[in-house]
């Protein structure tokens, strides 16, 4: 099946992932008394805690620090909850893909899509903490939307990624979960840049993707400047690498599929 056709038959069971990322943002907030309000008291209180232990035990000089680390943690928020729930999009509905035909790849899209959803939540405690910290936004915020474009393409190539490979080796989601702890601290989420030995840090910047999206998307929100074109191009060259990748391998693997889930 070439690109185009793939791009239809998507087309044409888009109410399907309407209704799968409807049932996954529902499911995620079930039986709770305070709901979506979650998605933003969530990295509110662990912003909280952070906030305490970094800047008034380890003494971090960053300005602003409050609004540097929700930055940090919502990019990178995305793609730990996105990944983390695609690792098991196919072999969770195993019993719906043996009685009927379904795109496959639907399912891990369903589930980066309902990851972004939280995003977009999470920027409204990023919002309140702008307001409370009165950190000003420039006109050069309006870039942000490209800047979740390229994290969003990028979780939806690892996520394909991961899917495939978890059909066939379910240890995959228990090794993920620790690399993704493991990622969080490769990435200057809660410390600055500035502590990365001088001769590790081009190793640092450039390969490690989420470096180029959290500093794309500290540059507009928290320092008001545009985008860096150095990061937008190298930002857009993994995510555009990593989904092409992506969709490779989980096309390759996927006719496998019904042999092994």
């Amino acid at each position: 099946m070439n690109k185009n056709n793939y791009l239809f038959e998507l087309f044409n069971y888009r109410e399907l992932l309407n209704q799968l990322v409807i049932k996954d943002i529902k499911l995620k907030y079930r039986r709770s008394y305070l709901g979506y309000i979650w998605s933003i008291l969530n990295p509110l209180l662990m912003m909280f805690v952070l906030v305490i232990v970094f800047s008034n035990l380890f003494k971090f000089d960053i300005p602003n620090f409050a609004v540097y680390l929700l930055t940090g943690q919502v990019i990178f928020g995305f793609i730990a909850e996105a990944t983390s729930m695609a690792v098991n999009s196919i072999t969770s509905n195993a019993s719906l893909l043996k009685k009927t035909y379904v795109p496959k790849y639907i399912f891990t899209i369903a589930k980066v899509t309902s990851s972004l959803v939280n995003l977009l939540f999470s920027l409204v405690a990023l919002v309140l903490v702008m307001i409370f910290t009165q950190v000003e936004p420039t006109l050069n915020i309006l870039w942000f939307p490209i800047v979740i474009l390229q994290v969003y393409i990028f979780g939806l190539g690892i996520s394909l990624i991961l899917a495939a490979m978890a059909v066939f080796f379910r240890d995959i989601q228990y090794l993920w979960g620790v690399f993704i702890s493991i990622w969080m601290y490769l990435t200057p989420i809660i410390y600055p840049i500035s502590i990365i030995p001088k001769e590790y840090l081009w190793a640092y910047q450039n390969f490690n993707p989420m470096y180029s999206y959290v500093q794309q998307f500290r540059s507009v929100v928290l320092e008001g400047s545009s985008l860096p074109i150095d990061l937008l191009i190298q930002g857009t060259i993994w995510s555009l690498v990593v989904l092409v990748l992506g969709i490779l391998i989980f096309k390759r693997k996927q006719e496998e599929f019904i042999l092994f889930i």
